[in-house]
This record gives C-alpha cells, sequence and structure tokens, in this order.
C-alpha cells in the first residue's frame, strides 16, 4: 500500500465533507485529511501546508470549484486536484480537464471515492 497521504476536502457541505472523508479513511486510514467551507480557507490551509490532494465542490461561496481548482493547480502543481460536484454538464467536465482537475460525479459513494484514490494510487507507485 502507499504512503500516508494528505487530502484537502473544500465543500461548504458539512455532510458532504463527513461522508467523504469516511469513505477515504475507511480505505486509507493512516492519511490526514483536513476539510475547509470555501474557497478562502482552503487557499490559507494550502498555503501553510502542502497536500497531496485536493477534492473541491463546484458550487460554494466566493469562488467557485473551477476557479479554486485553477489557482490550486497553479501554486501547487505536484498536486492531484479533482473536482467534485452534482453539476455534470459536459462544459464543466470540458473545463476542468483543461485546468489539469480530475472530475468525480456526486454523490459521493464508497466505491466512486476509493476507486478514485485506488487508480490515483497506482499511477503515483
Amino acid at each position: 500500500m502507499s504512503h500516508p497521504r494528505s487530502v484537502l476536502l473544500v465543500d461548504d457541505s458539512k455532510f458532504a465533507r463527513l461522508l467523504v472523508k469516511a469513505f477515504i479513511q475507511s480505505r486509507f486510514p493512516a492519511w490526514t485529511i483536513d476539510e475547509a467551507v470555501e474557497a478562502g480557507e482552503a487557499q490559507t490551509m494550502a498555503n501553510t501546508r502542502p497536500y497531496d490532494y485536493f477534492i473541491i465542490d463546484f458550487n460554494m461561496p466566493g469562488k467557485n470549484g473551477l476557479e479554486l481548482g485553477g489557482d490550486i493547480r497553479q501554486q501547487h502543481p505536484q498536486s492531484t486536484v479533482a473536482l467534485l460536484t452534482a453539476n455534470i454538464q459536459q462544459d464543466i467536465q470540458n473545463q476542468a480537464e483543461a485546468l489539469g482537475m480530475d472530475f468525480i460525479a456526486k454523490p459521493p459513494t464508497q466505491d466512486k471515492i476509493t476507486a478514485y484514490f485506488s487508480a490515483r494510487e497506482l499511477a503515483h507507485d
């Protein structure tokens, strides 16, 4: 199994953050998972410590997930950034891809989240 990673979950829904966090911890219990409610808080946290993964909701107060994701990709090019959203329009997916972001459709499920991180970890090894 891969070495412990760090994840920043950015979503204004506490329920969504708790759910995704639980899914990740079930498969990767040694990982550090932090949470941010909106883009400004996420950027402050990203500037104070490195994260291996950023999982970002699209609809949030302030900057949306694409705007935040683009900023994070520029500031932390070594990190993996994914947009996790119920907004599954092809245009949103194309914009995420153009920014170098992965796309995960909500609702998050145990299988979807663990499969995503497992595949990304295989790519890192």
